[in-house]
């Protein structure tokens, strides 16, 4: 959100801006109009007209309207040594065709010229606009409870575990805990998703929802620069600064391509002079050269590729926020069209990581002592499995009891101290480790096992399934469509569950049973195969490590996990898999249409080039021709900002 002096700043520069623009479409109207009339009185010769002075003054004031700006620009850049850019070619070529004394050519030059950046201007503040206006949902102001009294407040004038009052259809102004009964949210602004979402009481609202049906109150959990809205408009704004490999290209070749566009218009001009003294039948007209020259300097002019290529990519980040995907830059955007080979995490990614206990089985048969152990040590942990093993003895009316002496291994288990006992619980790895015994059948359990042994004595166990993901089957059929040739799956599950879900999945590779080191070593050894270009699908925390080492790493689920943001290069916003084929679909779109406007620009160009050179074509058509594809190329670029991604 913007304070009201960043709103007020904000708002002067745009109606600063407005007004440049209207008197830039003023000038170039009034220009226009006496280019018409200087090129009606030059062709009806009024007598008049031929006084000294009197043409030469008309179209030099039709030229000044709408050349100053580009005049004030190039001379600029000369004076900080930049002495090769459109502005400095755009110049030239107008004052070249005054030289010459082809005056309404100079004005057209620039008329043309004005026009196109005008529109270009429009289309890209067009598509910026829409960006921002898909983003940037923040309230201006939040209601505030306190001393019983509504405080209408600036967000960021809202403290951590303060009581916010938000009405049904009012956007959320700040990330909270929702204090009452369940309510619905539109969640769009963030997800991308049309369906409204239940959150229950406890659970997380963030910024930027809107309340349906009903006020709700919220206990703020973040200021207002931590929200997870704020991170995603930081996030997206980022993005624009990370230039992918085209758009870097195009930049370092318009350094090297502008001076040597100046070399060969010179030449163009120099040169038939120079076998004008060698060829004695060679006729040099000099205006007819230098003429030639100018219209190369016009037609040469790589505007078009230097504003679309841009767009190009800032389009195509616009157009997978509005589907709640987050690019951090347009290189990751590049980077994801290569990809042939995507690796899943199983929990959290592709099933839902709820776990449900649905076995409890004890060896003295006391299901509640043993539940009592096992919760007072996971009631320690935010691990799923922990968190449901919580959940379930809650429900049966078991809590916690003290622990001491708490130590977890991540990815096997825990141990500690309860009522004087030596306590361990975890997976069968775990006690293997420790040497300790279980029952033989317990291997052969295709669900996910927590056993319990006290004082190195094997008392029981919980057993636990998970279930994939509403999409997670047509996640993996739309890469197959794709023709991404490689998808496997990793997993620190038991090779039976993991191989189960593989099956149900149509996954044939698959690695389970590994910590998350091993996940970082195996993802190694993908990479290093012939030709890998791989993305790793994680949930964004305990798959930080693994996120950072792949060629492109999918943080799922991952808006309010800093992990996520921190090490992914793309974040999905909602816990849908299938938003991985939705991401790589956009990313192709995006190169397509970029190098659709690099060779659709330079193919056209080169064609003018080659007709102008040949004294086929007008310095008026070569205005026109620069323009217009600079242009088209623009349209084609926001294109990107209105097509469905399914």
């Amino acid at each position: 959100m913007k304070c009201k002096c960043e709103n007020h700043v904000h708002g002067t520069f745009e109606n600063e801006e407005h007004v440049h623009a209207f008197y830039g479409i003023v000038c170039s109207l009034i220009s226009l109009a006496a280019l018409v009339i200087g090129i009606f009185f030059r062709y009806r010769e009024f007598a008049f007209w031929s006084l000294p002075g009197i043409e030469l003054g008309w179209f030099l004031v039709a030229y000044l309207l709408v050349a100053w700006p580009v005049l004030r620009e190039a001379w600029q850049s000369i004076r900080q040594k930049e002495f090769f850019n459109e502005f400095t070619l755009m110049s030239l070529a107008s004052l070249g065709a005054f030289v010459i004394g082809e005056y309404p050519e100079g004005v057209a030059v620039m008329l043309f010229y004005a026009w196109g950046e005008m529109l270009q201007h429009a289309a890209v503040d067009r598509a910026k606009h829409h960006i921002q206006s898909l983003l940037d949902v923040r309230p201006e102001q939040a209601a505030v409870i306190r001393n019983g009294q509504l405080h209408f407040l600036d967000p960021a004038a809202v403290a951590v575990g303060e009581i916010i009052e938000v009405k049904a259809g009012e956007r959320v102004p700040l990330d909270g805990i929702l204090q009452e009964k369940q309510a619905f949210f539109d969640t769009s602004a963030l997800t991308g998703e049309s369906l409204p979402r239940t959150i229950q009481p406890g659970e997380e609202v963030l910024a930027g929802m809107i309340v349906s049906g009903q006020v709700v109150r919220l206990r703020v959990c973040r200021p207002y620069e931590q929200s997870a809205l704020s991170r995603i408009l930081a996030l997206v704004q980022e993005a624009s600064e990370r230039k992918a490999p085209a758009e870097l290209f195009i930049r370092r070749f318009a350094r090297v391509y502008t001076p040597i566009v100046f070399l060969l218009a010179l030449l163009i001009m120099i040169l038939p002079a120079l076998m004008s003294l060698l060829v004695p039948t060679f006729v040099y007209g000099w205006q007819e050269w230098v003429y030639r020259g100018l219209f190369f300097l016009v037609i040469s002019c790589p505007c078009a590729l230097m504003i679309s290529i841009p767009l190009g990519y800032f389009g195509g980040i616009g157009a997978a926020s509005r589907k709640g995907i987050l690019f951090k830059g347009g290189n990751y955007l590049d980077a994801i069209t290569r990809v042939n080979t995507v690796v899943f995490d199983k929990t959290g990614t592709l099933t839902n990581g709820y776990f449900e206990v649905f076995e409890v089985k004890a060896v003295n048969g006391c299901m509640s002592d043993l539940l009592k152990l096992v919760v007072s040590l996971e009631s320690k942990s935010t691990h799923p499995i922990a968190q449901a093993i919580v959940a379930f003895a809650s429900r049966q009316g078991i809590t916690a009891v003290p622990v001491t002496d708490l130590c977890e291994y991540s990815g096997l288990g825990m141990e500690g101290t309860v009522d004087g006992k030596k306590v361990w619980i975890g997976n069968l790895h775990f006690l293997k480790s420790r040497s300790m015994a279980f029952p033989a059948e317990l291997e052969k359990c295709v669900a996910t096992v927590v056993a319990c042994v006290v004082n190195g004595v094997y008392e029981g166990h919980l057993l636990l399934k998970d279930c994939l993901k509403p999409d997670a089957k047509e996640a993996i059929r739309r890469l197959k469509e794709l023709h991404i040739p490689q998808i496997r799956l990793f997993s620190g599950d038991k090779q039976e569950i993991v191989a189960i879900f593989a099956k149900e999945l149509g996954i044939d590779r698959v690695l389970a049973e590994l910590l998350p080191q091993d996940k970082a070593a195996c993802l190694e050894k993908v990479r290093l195969e012939e030709g890998a270009n791989v993305a790793f699908v994680g949930d964004g925390m305990n798959d930080a490590p693994v996120l950072v080492l792949s060629d492109v790493g999918i943080a799922m689920g991952g808006l309010g996990s800093d992990a996520a943001i921190e090490s992914a290069d793309v974040v999905i916003q909602t816990d849908q898999p299938s938003k991985v084929a939705t991401a790589i679909r956009i990313g192709r779109a995006t190169r397509r249409i970029v190098w659709q406007n690099i060779i659709g620009a330079l193919g056209v160009k080169l064609i003018i080039l080659l007709a102008g050179i040949a004294g086929f074509i007008t310095l008026w058509a070569a205005v026109f021709a620069d323009v217009g594809v600079a242009l088209l190329a623009v349209l084609n670029a926001v294109r990107l900002l209105t097509k469905k991604f399914e």
